[in-house]
C-alpha cells in the first residue's frame, strides 16, 4: 500500500510538472473554470476543449527589410565637404565598431548625418564650394533625404528586440494577474515619436534612452502573448457557445457572471494592437509585401479573418447566447 501511495503521488507530482511546462496553463485554467461554471449552472458537462490555432510565423529577416544601397565615395570628396561637420562622422560609422553597430545606432547616425548634409545644404557653405563638390553635396543630402524612411524601417525591423515581441516561444496573456506593460507602450511611442520626427531639424534624438526603450521591448514577446491570448480566447468562446447552443440548455436559467479578466484582456489587447498598428503605419513608406500581409493576418483591428475581429464576433455571439437565458431567481 504505501508503495501504491508513493507512487500515486509521484505521478500528480509529475503531472503537475507537465501542466506547468506547459506555460499556458494559467491563461487556459481562467477558461476551464469558466466553462465549469456555465456546465454546472446548465446541468451538464463541460464542453471539449480543443487546442487553439498557432500564431503565424514573423517574416525573415530578407523579407522585412528594405534594400538600402551602400553610399561609396573618395575620402578626398568627403573632406572636401569637412565644413559640414561630417567628415568624422563618417569615420566613425566606417571604423570596426560602426561596421557592427545595432541597427538602432545605425539609425542614430543616418538621420544626424542628413541633419548635417541638410543644415549644410541649407547654409552658405554651398556658396564657398566649387560647382563638383556643391554637386556632390546636392547629390548626397537628396539621397539621404530619400533613404532615411527606409533606414527607419529597417531599424525597427531589424532590431532583436522588435523581432522577440512576435516570438512563436511565448505562451498567451496571463489572465488573471495584473500584467503592467506602461514601459512597453512608451516604448512603442518613443519609436513612433522617432519616426514621425525624422525629418526635423530641432527635435534631439537621444542613445541612451532609445536603446532604454528597445530593452523594455525585450523584457517579453508582448505581441505574440496578446495574439495568443486572443486566439485561446475565440477558440474557449466558441467552445462556451456550443454549450449555450445545446437545446437541452434552453430549459434552464443561467446566472453565471462574465469574467472579469475577460474585459481586462479586451481592454489590454486593444490597447497594444493599436500602438503596434501606428507605429507600423507612421512609416512614410511602403512596407515590404510580407509585412504588410502578416499585418494584415495577424495585427490588422478590421479584418475579419485576423485574431482581434474573429474574437470579437465570437464574444458578440457568447454574450447574445447568455442573453437568451432566463436569469435565474435567488432563493
Amino acid at each position: 500500500m504505501p508503495s501504491q501511495r508513493f507512487f500515486r503521488i509521484g505521478l500528480a507530482a509529475a503531472a503537475s510538472l507537465m501542466l506547468v511546462g506547459c506555460g499556458d496553463n494559467s491563461a487556459d485554467q481562467a477558461w476551464a473554470n469558466y466553462h465549469r461554471q456555465l456546465a454546472d449552472a446548465l446541468n451538464t458537462t463541460p464542453p471539449e476543449r480543443l487546442e487553439p490555432r498557432n500564431i503565424g510565423d514573423f517574416p525573415e529577416r530578407q523579407q522585412r527589410l528594405i534594400d538600402i544601397p551602400d553610399t561609396r565615395d573618395g575620402i578626398l570628396n568627403i573632406y572636401a565637404l569637412r565644413e559640414c561637420q561630417i567628415t568624422s562622422l563618417i569615420a566613425a560609422r566606417n571604423n570596426q565598431l560602426g561596421r557592427v553597430a545595432p541597427p538602432s545606432q545605425h539609425w542614430l547616425y543616418e538621420r544626424t548625418l542628413w541633419q548635417r548634409l541638410d543644415a549644410c545644404w541649407n547654409s552658405e557653405v554651398p556658396d564657398s564650394l566649387n560647382e563638383d563638390d556643391r554637386a556632390r553635396l546636392a547629390y548626397l543630402t537628396q539621397l539621404k533625404t530619400e533613404q532615411l524612411p527606409a533606414v527607419s524601417w529597417n531599424a525597427i525591423f531589424d532590431s532583436e528586440e522588435w523581432e522577440k515581441s512576435f516570438s512563436r516561444a511565448s505562451s498567451p496573456l496571463p489572465l488573471q494577474q495584473e500584467i503592467d506593460f506602461r514601459d512597453q507602450l512608451e516604448a512603442i511611442n518613443y519609436l513612433e515619436q522617432m519616426v514621425a520626427q525624422q525629418f526635423s531639424s530641432t527635435w534631439e534624438q537621444d542613445s541612451s534612452t532609445l536603446e532604454g526603450h528597445l530593452k523594455a521591448l525585450q523584457e517579453r514577446p508582448l505581441t505574440a502573448e496578446v495574439l495568443r491570448a486572443l486566439l485561446l480566447a475565440e477558440q474557449r468562446l466558441s467552445e462556451a457557445n456550443q454549450l449555450l447552443a445545446h437545446p437541452a440548455s434552453s430549459h434552464h436559467c443561467l446566472s453565471v457572471d462574465e469574467p472579469t479578466w475577460l474585459a481586462a484582456l479586451v481592454q489590454r489587447s486593444q490597447q497594444w494592437l493599436t500602438s503596434v498598428n501606428r507605429l507600423i503605419d507612421a512609416h512614410p513608406i511602403d512596407p515590404p509585401k510580407a509585412v504588410n500581409e502578416y499585418q494584415k493576418a495577424w495585427l490588422s483591428m478590421d479584418n475579419p479573418d485576423a485574431p482581434w475581429q474573429q474574437f470579437q464576433d465570437t464574444w458578440e455571439e457568447h454574450q447574445e447566447l447568455k442573453a437568451s437565458f432566463h436569469h435565474c431567481a435567488s432563493d
